[in-house]
């Protein structure tokens, strides 16, 4: 159900135990990462046994349930199947803590899991086991999340030594115990989404330094070209013509010209990708974010970018986006002017390297340089904000690219063909 997926959450069962179900029956929906899956049938049978219920959490691993299959099937070797993401891997002692070979583990004595995401952030800060078992978690069940070990992490690691107080340093600085008053008012708890979203951005925070250049730029000709082209572009290709293919074309360009900027950190490596993928984040009908992507944005015309577009806004609108619809981004854009934003300070989308931000397009008076010497104009402007992590873009690549992104919109060819 996708790289990278450590559990699922089942959000229903289309069918009861005993019930029979029809070679491709969804059986039930599975939630993972920002994505509802439908899981179909393999082949016609009986669901026999459910053995986890609706809204539970469900480790890669872990047998949901079993079906029985029909002896008149194509299967006619197999009688049972049973329905996991994954073969479990035994597990192994070692002193009072079971290590499962899958790097996932749980403190013996107690019913606390540590997923495999866990202890990958918990190696690179060199946190034992027995430190991560003392981490406050706000999890389903008692879990640890990842926001709870970045929040430990940035709180100072306080349960890091188990030593007298007599022995601490009295100089050294210790985090302040800071009783913050949260006011009153209605209680709403997070969705599943919502708790992906907070703690997506709380790791990529913690984990790029964030730097954010700006540039302006003068889209005069780009706005006039569409305004006047919209209702033919329509007619001609079927299409609406909205801003965005627009501006993922000239962000594709640029990527292009700038091929550092379409990449990941993997520890001391630079991924540097060879597709490239442009993500555009989408606001839910639920208020929430995600990441529809435009593939292989540079080979495409303007009307497969805007088929594209139109496309995946409508999926999101109607919450029908699919796993592969989210899935590759190299680099995102979020266009903060739909809803009225003069300039946005965006959060890269892990784990890419920067993210853009597209401000409103606004009319406002411009010094222009004419044959007549300077002069005074109302002119379309926005503000671009490039988001980069300052690991391995610096202030050059930065800034040269979210310019050449600005040139390539100004510069926009107003006798340009649909």
């Amino acid at each position: 159900m996708g790289e990278s997926i450590t559990e699922g959450t089942i959000i229903n069962w289309s069918f009861a135990e005993g019930d029979s179900f029809e070679e491709g029956d969804t059986i039930l929906e599975v939630a993972t990462d920002k994505v509802d899956n439908e899981v179909p049938a393999p082949a016609q049978g009986t669901l026999t046994k459910i053995l986890f219920e609706a809204k539970a959490v469900v480790r890669v691993g872990e047998v949901m349930a079993i079906l029985e299959i029909s002896e008149a099937t194509n299967l006619p070797e197999i009688k049972t199947i049973e329905v996991k993401l994954e073969k479990p891997k035994e597990k192994h002692k070692r002193g009072s803590i079971d290590i499962p070979s899958n790097n996932a583990f749980s403190i013996s004595n107690s019913n606390q899991f540590f997923s495999p995401l866990i202890i990958k952030i918990a190696k690179e800060h060199h946190i034992s086991f027995e430190e991560l078992a003392r981490i406050p978690a706000t999890g389903t069940k008692g879990r640890l999340r990842k926001s709870d070990l970045f929040q430990y992490i940035d709180d100072g690691r306080p349960f890091k030594f188990a030593q007298p107080a007599t022995q601490q340093d009295p100089t050294a600085y210790r985090i302040p115990q800071l009783n913050f008053d949260k006011g009153e008012g209605k209680i709403i708890e997070m969705d599943r989404m919502r708790q992906m979203i907070a703690d997506h951005m709380v790791y990529s925070k913690h984990t790029s330094p964030h730097v954010t250049a700006y540039v302006e730029a003068d889209l005069t000709n780009l706005v006039n070209w569409r305004n006047n082209h919209k209702v033919a572009f329509q007619q001609t290709h079927g299409e609406r013509l909205t801003f965005t293919p627009l501006f993922i074309e000239a962000v594709a360009k640029a990527v292009q010209d700038f091929p550092n900027i379409n990449a990941s950190v993997d520890g001391n490596n630079i991924i540097l990708k060879e597709n490239i993928n442009i993500g555009m984040a989408t606001a839910l009908p639920s208020g929430n974010l995600i990441v529809p992507v435009v593939k292989n944005a540079n080979t495409k015309s303007l009307k497969e970018l805007a088929s594209n577009v139109n496309v995946l806004s409508k999926k999101a609108n109607e919450n029908n986006l699919t796993g592969d619809d989210i899935k590759g981004s190299t680099f995102t854009i979020s266009n903060v002017g739909t809803f009225g934003s003069v300039m946005g300070t965006p959060i890269i989308n892990q784990p890419e390297v920067a993210i853009l931000a597209l401000g409103i397009i606004k009319k406002r008076p411009e010094v222009i340089e004419t044959e007549n010497g300077d002069e005074i104009a109302i002119r379309s402007m926005m503000y671009l904000s490039l988001s980069f992590d300052h690991r391995v873009v610096d202030g050059f690549l930065g800034g040269s690219f979210v310019r050449r992104v600005a040139d390539y919109l100004e510069q926009f060819d107003i006798n340009r063909k649909i």
